[in-house]
């Protein structure tokens, strides 16, 4: 197959989230396949890239968006109903440039990524397409409208779920929507009525996250992994130090907790002390989870599968987690990762890990077990394939 992909941001590094499910789906599509990129770069650092990306893509295009140009767009948001996430990408190069990649080349089939990039090719119905989410971007905005204690920005971000919830409906325009778990496609159902989704799931690089013999005989080290300038982590860690840490080290107070994920933010910055690591970028992520007791991902809102729970758990390592994104997950509770939603309940959760080496080794290989089944990039990237001969063929 000759395949374009269609992506909001250059998928490189691969380091996490969007990047890192695009760049892992195309290296091993990019085996049996020709594939083409078309993304906006945001930076000029993102143009820098693209000798990386030609090991994977046959042929690489750009269309220079920089952030305070997609500041401006948004100022449309007065005027323009449409969720501020659209009007961010909105570009008038990026159609000329499109209409050109078409042109130029003919597809078999093309991979929509992001609500964000939809309404380029909503219409052309000549070309088959699929559009993955990955989440349902609404129920992300539903639960940070939820978590949040400011008035003016709670009273924002009902606007922009609505106005999310409403675009949403661009769906049905797609050969094939995809999502990353059965709770983001069950929620697009019943506020849709759309019958055209299917899972995709987030993955995981099983030759950079090597279940190892991972050390149970220590419990002194919590983990959080992410990007610490994207807003749910950014939450999620305040939330822990201010309310889970501090119940834990009543029991433990010679635990550490290690914030690791590159951009913090002066407010994950400011949570630094002796006993909480902020790092910042890390590049050899797996070593890092190999220091870790417990992985805590105490999330208040978002959507999707959570890539830091995917991680620990192939890696082996005991997950502590919020009910978001545990549903996708598909497991048992305490089968890889332990859901607990209230403070108290989290931390006692960590506690009980932290004080049973052998309950520690049990949840993080059956952790493993969950990853290697389920979750391997090469297993979701054939489905990928499926997906794309289906929509081909119909």
């Amino acid at each position: 197959m000759k395949l374009l992909f269609f992506a909001n941001r250059v998928p490189y590094p691969p380091y996490r989230g969007d990047k890192l499910k695009i760049y892992n789906l195309a290296k091993r599509l990019s085996k049996s396949h020709e594939l083409h990129l078309l993304t906006f770069a945001q930076t000029k650092e993102d143009l820098e890239y693209k000798a990386e990306l030609e090991k994977v893509f046959h042929k690489v295009h750009f269309v220079y968006l920089p952030k305070w140009r997609s500041a401006l767009n948004c100022l449309s948001a007065g005027w323009d109903s449409k969720p501020l996430q659209v009007l961010y990408f909105r570009s008038a190069e990026m159609r000329k440039q499109l209409e050109q990649v078409l042109t130029a080349d003919k597809f078999d089939a093309i991979h929509v990524q992001h609500l964000r990039m939809s309404p380029y090719l909503s219409k052309r119905k000549d070309i088959p397409r699929i559009l993955d989410m990955p989440d349902a971007f609404s129920m992300y905005w539903e639960r940070r409208i939820k978590a949040q204690k400011n008035p003016f920005l709670k009273i924002f971000e009902t606007v922009e779920q609505g106005r999310v919830l409403k675009y949403e409906r661009i769906m049905k325009e797609y050969n094939l929507s995809l999502v990353c778990s059965t709770e983001d496609k069950a929620y697009l159902e019943s506020k849709h009525g759309i019958n055209n989704i299917e899972l995709l799931p987030n993955g995981v690089d099983l030759d950079v996250f090597k279940a190892a013999n991972h050390d149970y005989s220590h419990n002194h080290t919590l983990l959080f992994t992410g990007n610490m300038n994207y807003a749910p982590n950014v939450d999620a860690v305040i939330y822990f130090t201010k309310e889970i840490l501090p119940l834990v080290k009543q029991k433990y107070p010679q635990v550490k907790f290690i914030i690791a994920g590159q951009k913090p933010i002066p407010k994950v910055q400011a949570l630094a002390t002796d006993d909480i690591i902020v790092t910042g970028f890390v590049k050899d992520l797996a070593a890092t989870y190999n220091e870790a007791s417990v992985v805590v991902a105490p999330l208040r809102f978002g959507a999707g599968t959570q890539n830091k729970v995917l991680e620990a758990m192939a890696m082996g390592v005991p997950v502590v987690c919020s009910e978001i994104g545990f549903a996708g997950l598909g497991i048992a509770n305490g089968d890889g990762a332990v859901m607990q939603k209230d403070p108290a309940l989290f931390a006692d959760a960590v506690i009980d890990l932290l004080s049973d080496a052998s309950k520690r080794e049990y949840v993080g290989k059956k952790g493993m077990e969950v990853i290697q089944q389920k979750f391997s990039w090469d297993s979701i990237a054939k489905q990928l394939e499926n997906y794309f001969a289906q929509v081909i063929k119909a």
